[in-house]
């Protein structure tokens, strides 16, 4: 495993996507509400998810720089949809959402974090 990422796009581009997912989060569209009561995620804490993917955007770049941290903030993601995908089937709730936003999601950051840092 490497320290700091090469090369470094992917980084850049998923930090934007998870900063616009953050942007998303903090004040949710029809869809987005609908993904999370449907989940049964508590609407007091979806704040809560906004400020981790605003947090894990800015590890991914500042981890450009710092030798480790774009790897914990992308090993991070990784971690928070699988999180995501098993809330998603313990609700039963497997539409599209689950298949293309949340598995989607945690395919991109699994690629990210193994062909920046592992390979």
């Amino acid at each position: 495993m490497i320290l700091l990422p090469d090369p470094v796009w992917p980084i850049v581009v998923l930090a934007v996507i998870v900063f616009g997912d953050g942007l998303l989060t903090f004040r949710p569209p029809r869809a987005i509400a609908a993904c999370l009561d449907g989940v049964g995620f508590p609407r007091e804490w979806w704040w809560v998810l906004a400020v981790v993917k605003f947090l894990a955007a800015a590890g991914l770049v500042t981890g450009v720089w710092i030798p480790g941290l774009g790897a914990a903030a992308a090993a991070g993601l990784v971690v928070y949809f699988l999180c995501a995908a098993a809330a998603h089937l313990r609700a039963k709730y497997v539409g599209r959402d689950f298949w293309f936003n949340c598995l989607g999601m945690l395919a991109a950051c699994l690629a990210v974090l193994v062909f920046c840092f592992v390979v």
